[in-house]
């Protein structure tokens, strides 16, 4: 049975401009449908080789495949949903499957607007890719598919979701087929090295109000150390990846094993191989500041941290458990640990103005982080905050929700003066930088990777990719008044979609009704009673409870 995965050929202006990224996701895919016994399987990277339409369908037709499988982000599921209809005239016999995020919590929605798409998976791929191949393969497609876990899928006209498939509960036997990539594609543009993006641990602890990723990975596990790093050595050896980025939310959340790690790194002599990043909290940073120097022998060499916002009021907003004092002494630690320090702030809220852009700006300049990042707001239509903030949301075209478009308008500006100002910022912070800093910081790797930071931003400025800026029509300041974001206003949300996030808020309106009933009435009792209840005493009588070491 053969398989062909592919990966959409979507582009906007943001994270690009660092190199092309491996898409690793077809490799934890493969890896695992190969032990499966699953051996005739290709890949066409759309993305990274700028593939149209019409050599995509070339493509499907010369390789005949039985199943086309694709995953997607929110803004590049168009492009998704338009390669599986491409695929259903290439290869019309072929199943179509569809995985990721946005499909997992939006799958009524893709369903309705794509119903070529023939089925859906929810959730961490590898288990349920591999029940749903097995049920292809020995006839019991479509027959059995109610039974198969984890799937959505229209039957007439009925959208049916499967029972939700558990989580994968052992991250160690799962083992990426790197080889299926073609790595001399995947390089990171700062270093001029390949680069690869594995992963250490799924879910997150945390609920930031902004984020879907502790919904989609749900319970939190973390990989043996030494299965990661024996991944890290192969990524090393096999294909001459000389930079990685953890793709993890926060691989430091578990202490222990990141230390454990790092350690191995060490041990095995990989940390004067490869150098590496991550993205973390500001409130972990804080945590590890003894051993921050022990990181940075590891290979350690870029941090990224949230700290998503200046003002300490949309700090709260984000649920985010820093404050911004945390923020400016995390990024001091890690300058003088020696690790390049990237701020990212989110801007494009309700409340944004003329002001809050320019504090922003002055927090950015008075921290001094090596790298700094203004991300537009984007709502993510199935996180907690785009359900309090939906009756603000006027732009339904998801494939603008790509962090670098400015999906929400402020009461205090038009879109294009937003995006002119978080240009603004970008242009004193890197304009400062490249005079006063970048070449006069040290001889070396440190010079030499923010010189190449800097030209990664001068390439994508040069040929208006930053930001989608050549799109929208930005050529300056001049031109804020004119810029046009080509949102697609036929777009909006499914009525599919919409019935069942309302019949969500009505269970979990129901819900927190009953609460607070059992509350009162308990309270009522008490009352009664005159029952006060005890404080519980944490272990040796007192009420302090044993920090925690991970």
């Amino acid at each position: 049975m053969r398989i062909v995965f592919i990966h959409p050929n979507y582009h906007s202006g943001g994270a690009e401009i660092a190199g092309n990224w491996p898409p690793a996701w077809v490799a934890y895919l493969t890896g695992h449908l190969r032990r499966a016994g699953f051996d005739d399987i290709h890949f066409i990277d759309a993305m990274t080789h700028h593939i149209g339409h019409d050599e995509l369908r070339a493509r499907l037709m010369s390789l005949k495949p039985d199943v086309v499988g694709l995953t997607a982000i929110t803004p590049a599921i168009y492009e998704a949903e338009e390669t599986l209809r491409i695929a259903q005239e290439a290869c019309p016999d072929a199943l179509r499957v569809l995985g990721g995020i946005h499909a997992t919590f939006m799958f009524r929605q893709v369903l309705e607007e794509a119903p070529w798409v023939d089925v859906i998976v929810r959730g961490e791929g590898e288990e349920i890719l591999v029940n749903l191949m097995e049920a292809v393969r020995d006839g019991l497609w479509p027959e059995g598919r109610r039974k198969i876990r984890g799937l959505a899928f229209k039957d007439g006209d009925e959208i049916v979701a499967t029972q939700a498939a558990s989580t994968v509960k052992d991250l160690d036997a799962i083992d990426p087929d790197w080889s299926i990539l073609d790595w001399d594609k995947y390089i990171y543009v700062p270093l001029g090295v390949k680069v690869a993006i594995p992963n250490m641990a799924r879910g997150c602890p945390f609920t930031c109000s902004f984020c879907s990723q502790w919904k989609f990975w749900r319970d939190y596990r973390v990989r043996d150390p030494k299965k990661v790093a024996d991944e890290i050595e192969r990524l090393v050896t096999d294909h001459g990846v000389g930079f990685f980025i953890l793709a993890d939310e926060e691989p430091t959340i578990n202490k222990k094993k990141f230390v454990e790690f790092c350690q191995e790194l060490i041990d095995r002599g990989l940390n004067e191989r490869v150098t590496w990043g991550i993205n973390t909290r500001v409130t972990d940073i804080y945590r590890d500041r003894d051993l921050l120097k022990f990181y940075r022998k590891a290979g350690l060499v870029h941090v990224s941290l949230g700290t998503e916002a200046a003002a300490q009021l949309k700090l709260d907003l984000f649920n985010k458990e820093t404050t911004v004092a945390e923020n400016k002494e995390a990024i001091r630690l890690l300058r003088e640990a020696d690790i390049f320090v990237e701020a990212q702030f989110i801007v494009g809220l309700e409340n944004e103005t003329k002001e809050t852009l320019e504090e922003t700006f002055q927090m950015a300049w008075d921290w001094q982080p090596d790298l700094a990042n203004w991300s537009m707001y984007t709502p993510w239509p199935f996180t907690p905050l785009f359900q309090e903030i939906r009756d603000q949301v006027e732009v339904f075209d998801f494939s603008k929700y790509n962090f670098v478009t400015p999906i929400m308008k402020p009461a205090a500006l038009t879109r294009g003066e937003l995006l002119d100002g978080v240009m603004k910022n970008y242009r004193r912070f890197y304009m400062r930088k490249a005079l006063f800093h970048y070449p006069w910081r040290g001889t070396g790797f440190r010079r030499r990777y923010l010189l190449g930071c800097l030209k990664a931003f001068l390439k994508a400025g040069v040929g208006r990719t930053f930001y989608d800026l050549g799109k929208a029509g930005y050529w300056g300041p001049q031109t804020k008044g004119k810029v046009d974001f080509h949102f697609d206003e036929t777009r909006t949300i499914a009525d599919a979609q919409m019935a069942d996030w309302e019949a969500s808020a009505d269970k979990a309106a129901k819900a927190a009704e009953r609460r607070a009933a059992v509350k009162a009435q308990m309270a009522e009792r008490a009352e009664e009673r005159k029952f006060k209840m005890p404080e519980v005493a944490a272990c040796g009588g007192g009420k302090q409870q044993m920090d925690e070491e991970a």
